[in-house]
């Protein structure tokens, strides 16, 4: 959410960035907050020359008692009840207003960053950054769901039975790696300098409403019937709720976290037949960074979350790319964001694996997250980047290290949390 006040001074460079965004039916929400917030100006000026009038007439009502005239006592009082009705009405008008304006302003999308290419989707995005040489053995490598099942390691009929399309079981030495991932991310993170967390897995619809627009909300979230609860997306959402109508100390910052969680969502539409097996399902583990910090520091740390997660890939011996995201792909709340893509030797393409956003002051205005300044307090920048998400991972780590013989070769940095083994055997057919 944007400053309403820079909204009031720069109408035209907030529509600009509506444009930007390729999303001008919600050019007429300004115009609407402009208006409102006039409306809204009014009646709390209306309402402070009641007040003050009322406290007029109270100090002379006792004036007038203590000088034993009852009659014009009881008329100044009878006008002080007819302000007090006044105020009343003039209270419901301010709330009205501010319940609109409010409305209003969480459907206009954050200011975009300069630097953010102008594209109406993701089609548009531009390559940042190749590292690692991609490559193509010169021999088949088969859909990651048959490697997987090469080595009895998973099984999608069964989740079919038990909870639908979009589930899976994941067993034997490939639930071990998809463990062993996430348990060196944890590791990799903390030695960066990350406090380890496991948030809430359910949150309230206050902080669903402080970290993502309505549409993400409506497309992604599983509600829980009857209750003010929602499954989390992905654990950035209990993360920087943790700091909700929090003021914070400007020393402590920043508050640099790396948190695991499962996630759930409901991944709504249809999807291409690259993204059957595990590549896009309603629920999956993941290793999350977060950052709260001063604005000043926010585009800094920008560029080290995004190379946390390509330095991780690359220690896995997997080549990625970055990919700066456009303006019409960017969500609502983001000032600027690049995606993380793996390679896939089977596909000859690179497809994402990871997101790192900058979203400057937008969720912290909606949830009331500030620093404790010197000169008065000020909204904190928010970040998130995805560390790793298997097991969609998954896919980019058995394409990228499938042997002819159909083992998988296993990368130093993950053997001890595989037991010492150097490379996975496929079960004798």
């Amino acid at each position: 959410m944007i400053d309403i006040k820079f909204l009031r001074e720069n109408p035209e460079v907030v529509k600009e960035n509506i444009r930007k965004k390729f999303q001008d039916y919600k050019l007429v929400l300004v115009d609407e907050v402009l208006e409102l917030d006039h409306k809204n100006r009014e009646v709390k000026l209306k309402g402070d020359e009641l007040r003050s009038k009322r406290n007029a007439l109270s100090s002379e009502i006792g004036v007038f008692m203590k000088q034993g005239k009852k009659e014009e006592a009881e008329s100044f009082k009878k006008q002080v009840q007819e302000i007090n009705k006044q105020l009343v009405e003039n209270e419901k008008l301010e709330e009205e207003y501010s319940s609109q304006i409010q409305e209003r302003m969480l459907k206009i999308p954050n200011l975009i960053a300069d630097s953010v290419p102008i594209g109406k989707d993701d089609s548009q995005n531009v390559e940042i950054e190749k590292f690692g040489k991609p490559f193509v053995p010169n021999y088949e490598i088969p859909y990651h769901t048959d490697i997987m099942e090469s080595f009895s390691g998973i099984d999608l009929d069964s989740a079919r039975r038990v909870a639908g399309n979009g589930f899976y079981y994941l067993m034997g030495n490939i639930a071990r790696l998809h463990s062993a991932v996430i348990s060196y991310a944890r590791d990799f993170m903390i030695a960066k300098g990350f406090t380890y967390c496991i948030p809430p897995y359910m949150i309230r619809s206050s902080v669903v409403t402080g970290v993502m627009s309505f549409e993400e909300m409506d497309a992604m979230m599983y509600k829980i019937e009857g209750e003010d609860l929602y499954l989390i997306g992905t654990s950035e959402h209990s993360m920087i709720g943790k700091f909700k109508d929090q003021i914070l100390p400007k020393e402590e910052l920043p508050y640099c976290m790396t948190s695991y969680s499962p996630c759930f969502r409901k991944e709504k539409g249809a999807h291409g037949i690259e993204e059957r097996g595990v590549y896009r399902i309603h629920q999956f583990e993941k290793q999350e960074m977060i950052v709260v910090c001063n604005p000043e520091d926010s585009w800094n740390w920008y560029d080290k979350l995004w190379s946390y997660t390509v330095e991780l890939f690359r220690n896995m011996e997997i080549p990625v790319r970055t990919l700066e995201c456009c303006s019409g792909d960017l969500a609502d709340l983001k000032s600027k964001s690049c995606d993380i893509e793996a390679w896939s030797p089977r596909q000859q393409k690179y497809f994402e694996v990871g997101s790192c956003s900058n979203l400057t002051d937008a969720q912290a205005r909606r949830l009331g997250i500030r620093i404790k300044g010197e000169k008065g307090n000020y909204y904190a920048h928010t970040l998130n980047n995805t560390v790793v998400a298997p097991p969609r991972m998954l896919i980019a780590f058995l394409e990228n290290h499938y042997q002819e013989d159909g083992s998988i070769f296993i990368p130093e940095v993950l053997r001890p949390y595989m037991g010492g083994l150097n490379k996975l055997v496929p079960n004798p057919k």
